[in-house]
């Protein structure tokens, strides 16, 4: 068998087709008497496929087709006599009907059986009797193909082979591999038949391999359907791909419900139906002239419509998406001719020449045509041409069958669509693959077209793929599903399968992509913090100037016990009150500093990044630049403060001493400052000129008010400021931001003219010329132009510098020095490096090596002061209390458990100063209280105050002793009584001083009362009872109250001679109990003869208690704040004292008086001796001061 090539070619394609003329000419019309008679005979099939096949429903199109080619102008003289017989597609029938025909009637031409078996034989026979035979129907199988077999057969049908070439092409395209055959059952196996010729097209086709894995019928009953679902479910569990051979109308609907019920309408399945029958999508309508509701493009009714709906019709038309429909192309070009095909055929089968009289053929008036009947009218309007143009040309091989064959092999446009009869008298197949659009229309999706001479082209009706798969999404269904036929089979999905390494790389590459974007937004927001941090370094808020204070007036510090009144003057501090040159003075954070005002303008970033760049210049000889204020109505440069001013100040005010070297010293560092500036990204001061040259606190010279741009160029100069400028700035060829290196070197030319000649800039105050005069002249230039006079009064200084100066100001500004040269050659006229504080401070020296000595020698004297300040203030308080208040702390009252107060008075005191002047007294009880000093630091008592002659001593306090205070006391007390038996008085040598001593034991508290001329008091009933035992006592009697004398008897018993004084009253306390002592018991005490007082032993006594302090191992020291305190043992006796001679030289102690002896002292002076009293008290006032 010969294999039909396809050679597939992709273009466009176009659905419409155009009528195909073939070579047939009309006649003219003949007289029905004289026209030919052809005689047709019809195998036709009575009952059997009566749908697609049946002659009640087809014969009607024999009459239309002869009224169409009459009406066309063709076989105008012919007429035609038709002859049916029925085989019923019986084999047998067929043989003896063609026989009939072929044999005994001899007709002109045959119109074989619709059916394959009988057709098979006529065929044959036509081969041997040389009739010309005509197939339509079913006669699809490729053995009608063979013209050597079949020489006299024409077939109107396409081969179904072609149909099965064509179909494993679409497998290829679509990567299809695995599908399914099916096909619907009938009594003539003419589905079978397509199926067989697709399989063998399978089988054959060499380039691409397909698997069939079910070839299966289905049935067309509707009691069948669990078979249908049985042939269903096999195949969904083996493939996708279901190619179905469905013919007629109601079976192909069944399908579509049938999928639908079994699921198999999802984006998974593809169903195609094959035909030859030019359909597609569509059926005949049952009953109508023409199609009237949701009609394809074709003229036909949908398949998935039947009226009236039985539920299904959206359902169908649901799964007919799923479809793809490989057929013979259903274009026809005459759409009303269609209809009126459609409409009268059923009809016209009881009209001549077919004039069928059956039952059948009367009944099929209203049915519509059969499913083939339109191949039946193009196979007979296919003879009629042929007859024609054989008449028109030959007439005599009208009996020629084989010249029939011949001329049938033409093209014109039939009811099956375009009709290509090929030289084997086949009809060349034009294939076309519908699918449903969006509209549920029908559209070609592509054309396969066989040509007369065995070629092929394949074009597609779509640029895009996925217009075809429109009702998948736009993807083309796989041959096996991706979970595969059951769905169990689901490979891993990338989550599935590299879910947790996907999430792990994921969160990894999220984290570190979110740490770089967090990176990324922390640098930016760093670098913006630090750019505002820095922007912030060199911006002051406004508020944060502030003005500085008034001059203060000398204050007084506050006094204190320390130091006595101090002043501050003036001259002493720094204060600011107005500005200097033409700088304002503020306070940033309580530091002063300079500023400069400008107006307030649009500042970029550039201006931002030349002020960060400013604030880092740092020389020893430029001032720094501390920021800007531009948060104000006008702009405020601040810069550090320099205390001695501007030059220009220094110099105006005419009243500084300027040597030479401080000439030198200045220039230098200027020089060294403009240096600087010209190696800074600066390269310019631009504004140099003395008021702008500041001399710190070392008499540096500091540039200032420099690199401030635009700021700098909105600020209008004074006129006065021109003197300083260069002639090319004077003139205006330059602007301020233009001005270049030479310019500043004129300026400091300028400068230092003002240095040399120690006056302001040209000497303006001694010139007539005014400032508008000297700018002309100055601006005018010239080989002799104006410069300032370089009068050096006196003054020797370097020639080469005055030389130096000149060539600075030079008119032309490339003859002018570089800043390098000029530091060069200033180095050369001083090699020796030095500054103005350095000479300063050699000037200085030799004045502060004097200083020096006498400093010494003052802090000598200083130091010996403060001691014998110390030992004064030692005497009047405690240590420990003149210690607090020396540091300015308060001294809380301190309380004692118990202490020994002492009160003694002079018995007599008022008769012995009447016999006295006061000096006399003064000296008197000067030295009585002397040696009475001495004897209380021999027992570790404390002397609170004395007055006049009353005299108060406590122990126990403000160092405790535990209970040896009444031992101190009573000691104390009988030294006291000794010493007065041996005092001579000198001016009164018969007279005796007597005591009256009063002793208590008891609490007390201790403190010091007041700021000015502090004392040190005792407060409590304890001072109170002491001071009335002294006062209720006898002359040279010691008197102690019963506490004193129990305390002493308990803890020193025996060692005194005591006796009760028996009931004594009291002022204040009633009747009380007191004692004397007498004396120490001499058994427990020892002689008495040692108990003697000696002055004499006070200095080797003193010498002693030092040697024991400085040969303590244990480093313990005489408690501070206290008298030298002796341990006293009341065993041993006290040491002997001796009386010593009245001291002629009296010292004075400064002493407070307490409440109590100012009370005693208003009970012993009476009126008489008031007078005499006050003399004393301010002779002793006068002699504390």
């Amino acid at each position: 068998m010969e294999h039909l090539i396809f050679l597939l070619i992709f273009g466009g394609y176009s659905p419409s087709i155009a009528q195909i003329t073939s070579s047939t000419t009309t006649t003219t019309p003949v007289p029905a008497a004289n026209r030919r008679t052809i005689r047709v005979g019809v195998a036709a099939v009575q009952s059997t496929e009566l749908d697609s096949i049946g002659w009640p429903m087809s014969g009607g199109a024999i009459n239309l087709a002869i009224q169409k080619l009459r009406d066309d102008g063709f076989i105008a003289a012919f007429d035609f006599e038709i002859n049916v017989n029925y085989t019923e597609c019986d084999r047998s029938l067929g043989a003896a009907v063609g026989m009939e025909f072929m044999r005994t009637k001899k007709y002109d031409v045959v119109i074989g059986a619709p059916c394959q078996d009988p057709m098979e034989i006529m065929a044959t026979m036509a081969t041997y009797y040389t009739t010309p035979l005509l197939a339509w129907g079913l006669v699809t199988d490729s053995k009608f193909t063979d013209a050597e077999r079949y020489p006299y057969l024409t077939n109107i049908m396409a081969n179904s082979l072609s149909l099965g070439f064509s179909l494993v092409k679409l497998f290829e395209m679509m990567d299809w591999d695995r599908v399914a055959l099916l096909y619907e059952t009938s009594p003539q196996d003419y589905p079978l038949s397509i199926i067989n010729d697709v399989e063998t097209a399978i089988n054959e086709y060499e380039d691409y391999s397909v698997n069939v894995v079910v070839k299966q019928a289905v049935p067309s009953g509707d009691l069948n359907d669990a078979q249908y679902i049985s042939v269903l479910n096999r195949i969904k569990s083996r493939c996708r791909i279901v190619v179905a051979v469905i013919q007629t109308a109601t079976p192909r609907r069944k399908y579509l419900r049938m999928i639908t019920e079994q699921n198999m309408v999802s984006d998974e399945y593809v169903h195609i139906w094959l035909g030859l029958r030019s359909i597609g999508f569509g059926k005949q309508s049952a009953g109508l002239t023409k199609c009237e509701l949701n009609c394809l493009s074709s003229g036909l009714t949908p398949v998935w419509e039947v009226s009236p709906d039985d539920g299904w019709n959206e359902r169908a038309k649901l799964a007919a998406t799923r479809l793809l429909v490989m057929d013979l192309s259903t274009d026809v070009p005459d759409v009303n001719y269609l209809n009126t095909f459609t409409s009268q055929c059923g009809a016209q089968v009881v009209n001549p020449p077919v004039s069928c009289e059956t039952e059948q053929c009367k009944n099929a008036s209203t049915s519509p045509p059969s499913a083939f009947a339109r191949s039946l009218h193009d196979v007979f309007y296919l003879y009629g041409l042929a007859i024609t143009n054989i008449y028109n040309t030959n007439p005599v091989n009208l009996a020629n069958g084989q010249a029939i064959n011949d001329a049938m092999q033409l093209t014109f446009a039939g009811l099956t669509g375009e009709v290509s009869i090929n030289a084997n008298n086949t009809r060349v197949p034009k294939l076309m693959l519908y699918a449903l659009n969006e509209n549920y229309d029908q559209a070609s999706f592509m054309n396969l077209t066989y040509s007369l001479d065995g070629g092929a082209s394949v074009s597609l009706g779509y640029t895009n793929e996925a217009s075809l798969w429109f009702w998948y999404n736009g993807k083309r269904p796989l041959t096996i599903p991706i979970c595969g036929f059951l769905g169990t089979e689901c490979p891993q999905t990338f989550v599935d399968q590299y879910g947790a390494l996907v999430f792990s790389i994921g969160g990894v590459l999220a984290l570190a992509m979110l740490f770089l974007i967090t990176c990324f937004f922390y640098v930016l927001r760093q670098r913006k913090l630090e750019r505002d941090r820095i922007d912030a370094e060199w911006q002051i808020p406004l508020v944060k100037l502030q003005v500085p204070p008034k001059r203060e007036k000398e204050r007084m510090s506050k006094r204190s016990i320390q130091s006595g009144p101090s002043n501050i003057t003036d001259t002493s501090k720094m204060t600011f009150d107005n500005t200097f040159s033409n700088y304002s003075i503020f306070y940033l954070d309580k530091e002063p500093v300079l500023s400069t005002a400008h107006p307030a303008s649009n500042l970029d970033r550039t201006d931002y990044d030349t002020f960060v760049k400013l604030r880092k210049l740092d020389h020893d000889n430029i001032n720094k630049f501390v920021g800007l204020s531009i948060d104000g109505a006008e702009y405020l440069a601040v810069w550090k403060m320099c205390m001695r001013g501007s030059l220009q100040d220094i110099i105006g005010q005419g009243n500084f001493s300027i040597d030479p070297f401080f000439m030198f010293c200045v220039i230098r560092d200027m020089a060294e400052g403009l240096k600087y500036l010209h190696n800074s990204f600066l390269h310019v001061h631009a504004n140099l000129r003395s008021g702008t040259v500041l001399i710190n606190e070392s008499w540096q010279a500091k540039l200032t008010d420099f690199g401030l741009g635009n700021l700098a160029e909105e600020k209008k100069p004074m006129k006065r400021r021109q003197l300083w400028m260069a002639p090319e700035v004077i003139r205006g060829t330059l602007l301020p931001h233009q001005v270049e290196k030479p310019a500043d070197i004129y300026s400091l030319a300028i400068i230092a003219s003002e240095v040399l000649t120690r006056k302001e800039a040209w000497n303006m105050s001694e010139r007539k010329d005014t400032v508008d005069e000297i700018v002309y002249r100055i601006k005018k230039g010239g080989p002799n132009s104006i410069r300032p006079d370089l009068d050096m009064d006196g003054v020797e200084i370097n020639h080469s510098l005055l030389v130096l100066i000149r060539d600075c100001w030079s008119e032309d500004p490339t003859d002018r020095p570089s800043a390098d040269i000029i530091c060069n050659l200033l180095k050369n006229m001083m090699p020796k490096k030095g500054n103005l504080m350095d000479h300063v401070f050699n000037i200085l020296e030799d004045y502060t090596t004097n200083l020096e000595v006498e400093v010494e020698d003052r802090t000598k004297e200083l130091t010996a002061e403060k001691k014998k300040a110390d030992v004064l203030l030692g005497r009047m308080l405690p240590k420990q209390v003149a210690e607090r208040l020396k540091q300015g702390q308060t001294v809380e009252p301190e309380g004692f458990d118990s202490v020994t107060v002492f009160f003694s008075d002079v018995v007599k005191f008022t008769q012995l100063s009447q016999k006295c002047s006061p000096f006399q007294v003064v000296n008197l009880l000067n030295d009585l209280y002397s040696n009475f000093d001495a004897i209380i630091e021999e027992h570790g008592v404390y002397k609170v105050e004395s007055i006049g002659d009353g005299y108060l001593c406590v122990s126990g306090l403000p160092q405790r002793n535990g209970n040896a205070h009444i031992k101190c006391i009573v000691e104390l007390s009988l030294d006291f009584m000794a010493y007065c038996k041996a005092f001579k008085i000198p001016h009164l040598p018969r007279e005796k001083v007597e005591l009256r001593v009063g002793v208590n034991s008891g609490p007390c508290v201790a403190g010091v009362v007041g700021l000015s001329m502090p004392r040190y008091c005792l407060f409590g009933d304890t001072v109170n009872t002491a001071s009335r035992m002294e006062s209720n006592g006898k002359p040279s009697h010691i008197h102690l109250s019963a506490a004193a004398y129990t305390l002493l008897m308990k803890h020193y018993p025996n060692q005194y001679n005591t006796a009760s004084r028996g009931d004594v009253i009291i002022k204040g306390k009633g009747v009380m109990e007191t004692f004397w002592v007498f004396e120490r018991n001499n058994q427990f005490m020892g002689n008495s003869s040692n108990m003697a007082y000696n002055p004499e032993n006070k200095k080797k006594q003193k010498n002693d208690d030092e040697d024991v302090d400085d040969e303590s191992s244990d480093g313990s020291s005489r408690a501070p704040n206290t008298p030298p305190m002796h341990d006293v043992n009341a065993n041993s006796p006290p040491r002997q004292r001796k009386p010593g001679p009245p001291s002629s030289s009296p010292t004075f102690s400064k002493r407070s008086v307490s409440p109590i002896l100012e009370e005693k002292a208003r009970e012993i002076h009476n009126e008489e001796t008031e007078a005499l009293y006050r003399q004393f008290r301010r002779q002793e006032t006068l002699a504390l001061m």
